[in-house]
């Protein structure tokens, strides 16, 4: 016989989960916060299609020739000793910065000597000397007599530019009396497994397309391969035009003004992927970086309190250097930990995309459930997503990586 109750009849006299649950019925899932969906960079991405594991294209950068002197000249000097001959073909007029005078090329006799013709113009020949005066001189035409013979080529090698598919896979599942359990919270434990399970891959997927690193060998008697990121592609050198001697980059010091934050983004300028498109860049940062991006702002601008107002304070979402604009996206996956918070990746989405294998876009492929297959006769249900794509970046120049963004000072 159960035990009676003596007295007045109080709440701790309950039998476990006799009284009805008070709280509520939907499981709160508590996520980072940022002014974007947790996958911004997937979403906005266009798509390609891969047709084999080692997917690359090619690219060609503008020539504009030009040579330095490494010797000195005199007045009457018409042989040049330079530094590289590789752009230079006979007849193309050059005008020596130094000087002004314009010279014209006659012949390319080496890798680093040219004959040309002095003074073909109005400004005299004169004497230059490479330890105190500008070395430097760019083409500025070229020109020929009449009926000249046919001139030679000048063409543009193109660069060839790789990247390898990188397979994700993450399992949802849950035994069988998971399955068939009631819960008082969230969704069905199926549904919410799944959930869960997609956003695990949706997030893999995020974090590689800024992260990865390109790697290829054997895994359990298997191929094994992973991709190389946005990060990655753009801190690798040989991946720029020979004006460039360090990739976009940097690393903020303790402080930060808009000058040096123009310094470290105006170079994303100086390559442009698609001609009709704006001088425009996406910029994803941390929360950190966020905040000290408005102290540059506000140090560096006007911004005062005026009699009457009943509010101050600034939030802007996009922000101008003379060269290009930038819109602010302030990325969750960013704010996931103290050192991602206060970087910034500007990104050319003209430039940007992820190309998938052929067919090996994401598959969502369940056992146990109704109407498919026994998996080796488990107790379980579940599923198993899988993607295979890569990271196509065509102007890895136009876009840039800045870390440790700590505060903003005024310039």
């Amino acid at each position: 016989m159960p035990p009676t109750t003596q007295g007045i009849f109080n709440s701790s006299r309950f039998t476990q989960d006799h009284a009805k649950k008070s709280f509520a019925a939907m499981i709160t899932r508590l996520m980072p916060n940022g002014t974007a969906p947790l996958f911004a960079l997937s979403s906005m991405l266009s798509r390609k299609t891969a047709v084999q594991v080692e997917h690359g294209f090619f690219t060609k950068t503008a020539v504009f020739p030009n040579f330095t002197l490494t010797a000195n000249i005199s007045a009457g000097d018409t042989v040049f000793t330079i530094a590289d001959t590789s752009t230079l073909i006979p007849g193309q007029l050059h005008r020596l910065q130094e000087s002004g005078e314009v010279v014209i090329i006659n012949s390319v006799d080496s890798a680093t000597q040219i004959t040309v013709g002095r003074s073909v113009g109005t400004v005299a020949a004169a004497a230059i000397d490479v330890g105190t005066d500008i070395t430097t001189a760019y083409q500025v035409g070229n020109a020929f007599e009449e009926a000249s013979i046919r001139p030679n080529a000048l063409s543009v090698q193109v660069e060839r530019v790789t990247n390898l598919t990188h397979i994700f896979r993450d399992t949802w599942a849950l035994s069988g009396s998971s399955a068939a359990t009631r819960v008082i919270a969230g969704d069905s434990p199926i549904a919410e497994n799944k959930a869960d399970g997609a956003a695990f891959h949706a997030g893999a997927i995020e974090k590689a397309l800024f992260f990865s690193q390109k790697s290829q060998g054997t895994r359990n008697g298997q191929p094994f391969r992973t991709m190389d990121g946005l990060i990655n592609i753009v801190s690798d050198l040989t991946y720029y035009p020979d004006s460039y001697s360090v990739p976009n980059v940097y690393t903020a010091g303790a402080t930060t003004t808009y000058d040096q934050l123009v310094a470290m983004l105006d170079p994303v300028f100086n390559q442009v992927t698609d001609p009709m498109g704006p001088q425009e860049r996406l910029l994803f940062v941390g929360g950190g970086a966020r905040n000290v991006l408005h102290q540059i702002g506000r140090l560096s601008g006007q911004y005062e309190i005026m009699n009457s107002q009943t509010n101050f304070g600034l939030q802007f979402d996009s922000f101008k250097i003379p060269r290009g604009s930038f819109k602010i996206i302030e990325h969750p996956l960013f704010n996931t930990n103290p050192y991602w918070s206060k970087m910034a990746v500007a990104v050319d989405p003209a430039s940007f995309s992820i190309a998938y294998l052929e067919g090996r876009d994401t598959q969502h492929l369940e056992f146990n459930s109704k109407g498919v297959p026994v998996d080796n006769g488990i107790d379980a249900v579940g599923g198993t997503l899988t993607t295979e794509c890569t990271v196509e970046v065509r102007n890895p120049p136009a876009n840039a990586v800045v870390w440790n963004l700590t505060a903003g000072a005024a310039s």
